[in-house]
């Protein structure tokens, strides 16, 4: 067997086959099912988006009515759920909240019947209606406050603003947070994804395959980068200090928050999209303070660090969208994982249709054939590290 070139991070190696989404970084191409990421902010709805990354193609008005339906009725949790989660630290990150949330799951519904369509169906259906009601629920318990039920009459994205904020969202901002879903639904095999396929490869249950997912997702090379976009933004102050900021970035190779793309050489055609709904949400409710500092910011990187394509990537808007619907900094990433379970569960549902374990290799580093050594003889490993004699 021949076996390729090492490759940190397995940068550019095939880890799958998959229908799912495509991405041309050198143009700046998205589609979901073939279909352009704009044309889909323009028409679809998340759920409709979910359906169609789940599923395979777009469903009809009866088969999207039924999807949203099932959706409606499945929001509400277990009361031990929420009784877990009223034990849980105030002080802790919503991620780890949501990904404890996610796995718990498992204990109520898991019958690991991966063969049948409707344990999956079922799975999806819990999955893409509980996770919100998760967010929604930590984020009023943390603050004292006993959690909203879901409203049956609400929309999915209006829903999850009214349990978050205590009042019925504007129709604007509904329809906008709705299309930010839709943006971070999916994005081919990145790390989370990732992460779900070697999960799911073991042929566990979907709710430890979005458990094991929300813990990848939580990092901030990941899903917690829009959360590091608003503090630099507070920490760059004002528009005359954009290029002090980014000089000293460029001096010391520190990366610049919101920009660059393992993939995108170009502007993610997802920020353009999030840039427009921000200004959206500007117009009618008021510009947000940190606006004219990222305009400022991506004009100077465009100029400084263009030619290297790093330009703005998803995060790098999102958070300023998120602030003006009244969503707090550490529920950027959360809000990340609510998308994302949609392409989630559609690259688990993919993978248990020709399933095989991952199972990679390595290229071996150590010593061979070290000898051993009594016990009173040894060095301690910090010492022997001193000395050069380990090598970590």
């Amino acid at each position: 067997m021949t076996f390729c070139e090492y490759r940190p991070g397995l940068e550019g190696i095939p880890a799958t086959q998959s229908s799912i989404s495509f991405v041309d970084g050198h143009n700046g191409i998205l589609e979901y099912r073939g279909i352009n990421i704009e044309d889909l902010a323009k028409h679809s709805t998340f759920l409709e988006t979910a359906y169609l990354l789940i599923w395979g193609g777009l469903p009809t008005q009866d088969e999207l009515a039924e999807f949203e339906h099932e959706i409606r009725f499945h929001r509400r949790l277990k009361y031990r759920i929420r009784d877990m989660m009223k034990c849980f630290p105030e002080s802790g990150h919503p991620m780890d909240a949501l990904q404890a949330c996610a796995a718990a799951l498992g204990l109520f519904y898991s019958r690991r019947a991966l063969d049948n369509p409707v344990y999956i169906r079922d799975a999806v259906v819990r999955l893409l209606a509980k996770i919100p009601t998760m967010v929604a629920a930590f984020q009023l318990m943390r603050k004292g406050n006993d959690p909203i039920q879901p409203r049956d009459d609400l929309d999915y994205a209006g829903n999850f603003l009214y349990m978050l904020t205590e009042r019925e969202p504007d129709p604007l901002a509904a329809h906008i947070f709705d299309i930010c879903l839709l943006l971070h639904a999916e994005h081919t095999i990145n790390a989370s994804t990732f992460s779900a396929m070697v999960t799911a490869s073991t042929l566990t249950d979907p709710y430890g395959v979005i458990a094991s997912a929300v813990g990848t997702l939580a990092g901030p090379l990941h899903g917690g980068a829009n959360e590091e976009v608003i503090w630099m933004l507070e920490e760059i102050g004002s528009v005359d200090n954009v290029e002090p900021y980014l000089e000293s970035c460029m001096q010391r190779k520190a990366k610049i928050m919101g920009f660059g793309h393992r993939v995108y050489k170009v502007k993610d055609p997802r920020a353009t999209i999030l840039q427009q709904l921000a200004e959206q949400l500007f117009e009618k409710f008021g510009q947000d303070e940190y606006y004219d500092i990222a305009l400022a910011l991506e004009k100077a990187v465009a100029e400084r660090l263009g030619h290297k394509g790093i330009y703005p990537n998803v995060d790098f808007y999102s958070g300023l969208v998120y602030r003006k619907l009244g969503i707090p900094t550490d529920l950027f990433t959360p809000v990340f994982a609510i998308a994302r379970t949609a392409g989630w569960l559609a690259h688990w549902k993919e993978q248990l249709n020709e399933n095989r374990i991952f199972r990679p290799t390595q290229i071996y580093t150590g010593s061979r054939n070290a000898p051993y050594v009594p016990i009173e003889k040894r060095h301690s490993v910090q010492d022997a590290e001193l000395l050069g004699l380990v090598v970590s």
